[in-house]
């Protein structure tokens, strides 16, 4: 059974555009890598496009010795990946600057920031280490007035690291601009988790633990290393997806009603969550599994094992997938498992959060069937909302059958990038993630990395191309469930 709506809830990118052209310059730092060219300039183009940012100046930086010209050929060649070839787009690619510099160095920053224009945007699209370097050296030198920040994720190495940058950022600018980009809050799915939990009468009264057995947040994918190994063999599963995107979605399905959906209302209660959760009864290592793939096929592409990857240190133990089970100790979640998933070069891939429910008290005897517990499914690729209901069947009526209700979310106005984009050019942090949200996202992962790196959970592996280690967290037998 299906049915399907034409838009979802509304999201960020269905507010209007800036009524005034401000001046606005985007500074970009780490121009000639891989994620502007592949997910920052696509989501630019898009956003341009849309008429969002009239006034646009856009200066790349970069170690790369390149020129203008190169560099405007990056940007028209990503602006083309998403159609974005309108002349708001041509007037972008045409202005645009590219500065070879030292992006630590007091006179190569000095230099930068007299390229820019108006309201200036600086993304770092560095690792984090030189991330922090640069903000200790534009601390030194100062930042014009009003100039937002824009970092990627992670946030720091570790709690320790992440409250550092947090002090070196503080100096900089104040918080509300400063907006630490994790694109998940960028979906458009992941944005209407909050439409659908507080517009909805029929839901928000049973996500609960008197109504709820256990949520699992899951992102499994088919792709394998994909030429990041300068990046992943130093991050793994559980940094690069669950530290980040996967506890933000968590702090979304989590939260209380906030009153507006203004970004300290949000983001308060965000916050509000994550100080509330850690690894279930405590023990990293009972409810934690990781795990990395070996050769395998994978939508009929041969994988070679991620130890035998270009570029990997097999010595490391990186894991390709990470499981944990957390607990979110609120008077709303007390007692209810949340199992965390993420993993490359699988089969099945899952993207979704489930909700399952708990089985009725008790199912009428001469009622037959019921074998499964009704479920909400909310899936980030494809975008939709399914529901897992009983029914009585088609034939015998007193015979049980689960029927699967599906509607597609709307696809948003924007990428996700877009999105996060248009919050920093905005001065709206709503999509961005505070510093002590960072710094708690630390904490709750650090049991974990603490028994991985002592050796304490095996590291597990599974053929590429399989559905991940036959001992995870997230498959129990029926009845399981209630051993939480």
């Amino acid at each position: 059974m299906t049915t399907s709506t034409p838009s979802a809830a509304p999201c960020v990118a269905d507010r209007p555009a800036l009524s005034e052209a401000v001046p606005q310059t985007l500074l970009l730092l780490g121009a000639s890598g891989d994620l502007a060219a592949r997910l920052l300039l696509p989501g630019l183009g898009r956003l341009v496009a849309s008429g969002a940012v009239p006034d646009l100046r856009l200066v790349g930086s970069g170690r790369d010795d390149w020129d203008d010209e190169r560099w405007r050929g990056r940007i028209a060649g990503s602006f083309a990946t998403v159609g974005a070839g309108g002349p708001r787009e041509a007037e972008v690619v045409r202005s645009a600057r590219y500065l070879a510099a030292d992006v630590t160095a007091e006179e190569d920053l000095r230099r930068l920031l007299a390229a820019c224009q108006g309201q200036t945007v600086i993304f770092f699209a560095l690792p984090p280490a030189v991330t922090a370097r640069a903000a200790a050296t534009l601390a030194r030198i100062g930042l014009p007035p009003g100039t937002r920040l824009m970092l990627e994720k992670p946030f720091g190495t570790d709690t320790a690291s992440a409250r550092s940058l947090n002090d070196l950022l503080a100096g900089l600018v104040p918080e509300d601009q400063v907006h630490r980009i994790d694109h998940f809050l960028g979906k458009s799915t992941v944005v209407n988790i909050l439409g659908l939990r507080f517009a909805n009468r029929i839901f928000e009264p049973v996500l609960n633990s008197a109504h709820v057995a256990c949520v699992d947040i899951v992102f499994d994918e088919a792709l394998g290393l994909e030429g990041r190994a300068g990046y992943y063999d130093g991050a793994g599963a559980l940094v690069d997806m669950v530290q980040s995107h996967l506890l933000q979605v968590l702090a979304l399905m989590a939260m209380d009603a906030p009153p507006t959906l203004d970004a300290r209302e949000v983001r308060g209660r965000k916050a509000q969550v994550l100080r509330a959760t850690r690894v279930w009864d405590g023990d990293p290592v009972r409810w934690s599994r990781r795990a990395r793939y070996t050769a395998g096929e994978v939508d009929g592409r041969r994988l070679p094992a991620y130890a035998d990857e270009p570029g990997i240190d097999p010595t490391r133990g990186t894991e390709t997938l990470a499981e944990v089970v957390l607990a979110v100790d609120t008077w709303r979640w007390a007692g209810v498992p949340f199992r965390l998933r993420s993993g490359k070069a699988l089969a099945g891939r899952r993207k979704e959060a489930v909700i399952t429910f708990r089985q009725p008290p008790r199912v009428p005897t001469g009622l037959t069937g019921y074998e499964q517990p009704d479920r909400l499914r909310i899936g980030f690729g494809p975008d939709r909302l399914g529901l897992d209901v009983n029914i009585n069947g088609p034939g015998d009526p007193l015979e049980i059958d689960q029927v699967h209700l599906v509607a597609d979310f709307g696809p948003g106005g924007l990428p996700p990038y877009g999105e996060v984009l248009r919050g920093a050019f905005d001065g709206d942090p709503t999509l961005s993630v505070r510093g002590d949200t960072a710094e708690e996202c630390w904490r709750i992962v650090a049991p974990v990395l603490e028994v991985w790196r002592a050796g304490a959970v095996p590291l597990q592996e599974y053929p590429a191309g399989s559905h991940g280690p036959a001992d995870s967290l997230l498959a129990p037998a029926p009845g399981e469930v209630a051993r939480y």
